[in-house]
């Protein structure tokens, strides 16, 4: 039977990304450095040995067990409100940890793509992804480069407490080249920042070009009005946490209401550190594009790097 998922907020998640596999990892690349050929039997014997032993949480699981768990709000006969794809570069054989796992934890996720070493990339736009969350810098790139859904790389973490209010799904995003797209930032860097402030201030009127991830905070939006409570009430937040301030504020806020969407915070910080207001917002995740902000901001909460377009000039350093 097929689903129309039109409305249903769709998350592809690599499980490197879901849960953590860097023992597994590390074994592979040791035995690869030492020979190529028997590297994979290595590490499929590794996986089929332990393939009953469930792996720890990874970056990522917090946030995904959030978003599956608004499912709850689902009414009878509907879509489900979130789905979740395991995408994975394991073979059907060495991805059983990975589901037998799933299963421990209990988590709703019915749909996998296991692609023996292939880009798994490559399928997103067939499982209807809205957003790719991967460890892999490569996939990332593929998908941002041929703009199929919103992207981001996420590096392994530090060891976070977890002290988000139960029931909630909070999302933060750095605003130009993540939000919306790269011109007001190149304005920025080819001619300073007065430069930016007075093109901005001219263009307040002007809705920025949607960027990377503009079209995931749209269905964010069509997640939120298909929740029973009202916008103020709801139970994802989402923040804008950016470097601009005033008088570039003003665009950024009347960008997203001609798009139509509702924000619940949004910081213009003008310089100050990122992480303090993460901390304090307590994000689920924050995607950003710079190093810079992401250095700080990854180790008070989970981050991930949205990547330039390979063709862009923000890519010359």
């Amino acid at each position: 039977m097929a689903f129309n998922l039109e409305n249903t907020l769709v998350i592809g998640i690599s499980a490197t990304a879901l849960f953590d596999l860097s023992e597994a990892d590390k074994l592979f690349t040791k035995e690869y450095i030492k020979n190529a050929d028997n590297a994979i039997e290595i590490y499929r014997d590794y996986m089929l040995k332990n393939e009953n032993v469930p792996l720890h949480e990874g970056i990522g699981f917090p946030l995904i067990k959030a978003l599956l768990d608004l499912n709850r709000y689902q009414k009878n006969g509907d879509t489900p409100l979130v789905e979740v794809v395991i995408m994975s570069r394991n073979s059907p054989d060495t991805g059983v940890r990975v589901l037998n796992t799933i299963r421990k934890l209990k988590l709703n996720i019915t749909r996998s793509a296991f692609t023996a070493g292939e880009s798994s990339a490559d399928y997103l736009d067939a499982f209807d992804v809205d957003l790719f969350l991967t460890t892999n810098e490569s996939d990332a790139q593929k998908v941002i480069d041929n703009r199929v859904c919103a992207s981001a790389i996420l590096s392994t973490p530090p060891s976070y407490k977890c002290d988000i209010p139960e029931g909630q799904v909070r999302i933060a995003f750095d605003g130009d080249a993540v939000l919306f797209d790269e011109s007001s930032e190149l304005v920025y860097k080819e001619n300073g920042i007065e430069a930016f402030h007075e093109n901005e201030d001219k263009s307040q009127n002007i809705p920025m070009n949607e960027g990377p991830f503009a079209s995931f905070l749209k269905k964010l939006a069509k997640l939120q009005e298909r929740l029973p409570m009202s916008m103020e009430l709801s139970p994802v937040r989402i923040a804008i946490v950016t470097a601009r301030n005033s008088p570039s504020d003003l665009r950024v806020i009347k960008t997203l209401r001609h798009w139509g969407v509702y924000v619940d915070e949004a910081f213009f910080l003008g310089g100050i550190e990122k992480s303090k207001i993460l901390k304090s917002f307590k994000a689920h995740i924050f995607f950003d594009d710079q190093d810079v902000h992401l250095e700080s901001s990854s180790l008070v909460v989970p981050s991930g790097k949205v990547l330039y377009p390979s063709t862009s000039k923000l890519q010359i350093k």
